[in-house]
């Protein structure tokens, strides 16, 4: 069953999730977050992966999350609920008062705008 859209306001301070262990709210990787538990993928963008296939891309998977962490704690945030995808994750959009987080996070040269598909990074 589908889930509703839903909108949420959050301003909480979040930080890159733990190595091991429980994840509460965090933030896992430049696409994805974990709020009270809930594992959530930001919808609009793809960004290189932590344990990429080369030294570039696990490099710029660091920047990339730093980024989100940074631009989470900037300030208010809201989430908009469009679904899931196959791994259960929870796909959202997120917005500031300056717009999509993932537009923001394209225009810092850390993110590509999701394409339906993965694109290598090396």
């Amino acid at each position: 069953m589908p889930l509703p859209m839903i909108e949420l306001l959050i301003a909480v301070t979040i930080a890159v999730c733990p190595a091991s262990g429980v994840r509460i709210t965090c933030v896992h990787d430049g696409d994805s977050i974990v709020i009270e538990r809930e594992r959530i993928r930001i919808s609009d963008i793809d960004t290189p992966e932590l344990d990429g296939d080369c030294p570039r891309e696990r490099a710029l998977a660091i920047e990339a999350r730093d980024t989100l962490v940074s631009l989470l704690n900037a300030g208010p945030y809201r989430i908009i609920r469009e679904g899931e995808d196959r791994y259960g994750r929870t796909l959202v959009i997120i917005t500031n008062d300056a717009g999509s987080i993932g537009d923001q996070m394209v225009a810092a040269g850390v993110a590509r705008t999701w394409s339906g598909r993965r694109e290598p990074w090396c």
